[in-house]
């Protein structure tokens, strides 16, 4: 594997909402989805919510360059709302690891499975 920095990533990102904060979580985070999904870099992204843990969710997100995502599209407009009002949201700093895709199987799908 190519260490280059241009490469395409998958960011999985863990947060823990402070209990009672979840609508309000999710409320701040609908736009920057709606948004990223137009960016030339995004890929694709999923949300996951903890059954066992309602204030445990989890962001999936892949994007086509990584400078890109850093230099360029975490500082989108779009994202400042969100950014702004998420440490008071969360009871436990947000935790991001990042991955090397190899692969990808999907059914489409767009939108709330709900």
């Amino acid at each position: 594997m190519s260490s280059d920095e241009g490469a395409r990533l998958a960011v999985v990102v863990t947060l823990w909402v402070k209990p009672g904060h979840e609508e309000e979580f999710l409320r701040l985070l609908a736009p920057v989805l709606d948004a990223m999904r137009h960016e030339p870099t995004f890929i694709n992204a999923a949300l996951h919510q903890d059954p066992a843990d309602p204030t445990r969710f989890m962001l999936y997100e892949t994007w086509a360059d990584r400078t890109d995502l850093v230099e360029v599209q975490m500082k989108r407009p779009y994202r400042s709302a969100y950014e702004a009002r998420l440490p008071d949201l969360l009871r436990v700093p947000r935790r991001a690891e990042l991955w090397q895709p190899l692969r990808g199987d999907f059914a489409f799908f767009a939108g709330p499975l709900s």
